[in-house]
């Protein structure tokens, strides 16, 4: 009887599709072996636009000691932020324009303040 009980709920809760939090949270698991996205995924993004297989990149803050130091904001360098990373892509005449991943919960491109970063060139 117990048994029959346990499989009725293992098939309702099956059948009932994921919790709550989980559907909130779609991308907050590592499944075994694979390079999935984290739920902070900034590095992770930046990680797979240049192509860096360390997993140690994942959190932004890392990329404070990628490549090589940059002397400023210039096209191309990375930015780091304390939580959060991105290429700097362009200048608007007034303001550095920075495309980043998990900005907004999307990747973006737009002017933002490099205020107090950090900036790394790739190598």
């Amino acid at each position: 009887m117990k048994a029959r009980i346990l499989l009725a709920f293992a098939i309702a809760s099956l059948l009932a599709g994921p919790s709550a939090e989980a559907r909130q949270r779609p991308h907050s698991h590592h499944a075994v072996g694979v390079d999935a996205r984290p739920r902070a995924w900034c590095g992770w993004w930046m990680r797979q636009h240049l192509g860096v297989a360390d997993r140690r990149f994942n959190l932004a803050r890392s990329w404070a000691s990628y490549g090589r130091p940059a002397h400023g904001p210039c096209i191309g360098c990375i930015v780091v932020w304390r939580h959060h990373v991105g290429r700097i892509t362009g200048h608007d005449g007034q303001n550095w324009i920075v495309t980043s991943g998990n900005d907004a919960g999307a990747v973006r491109t737009r002017a933002r303040s490099v205020a107090g970063a950090v900036f790394r060139l790739p190598g």
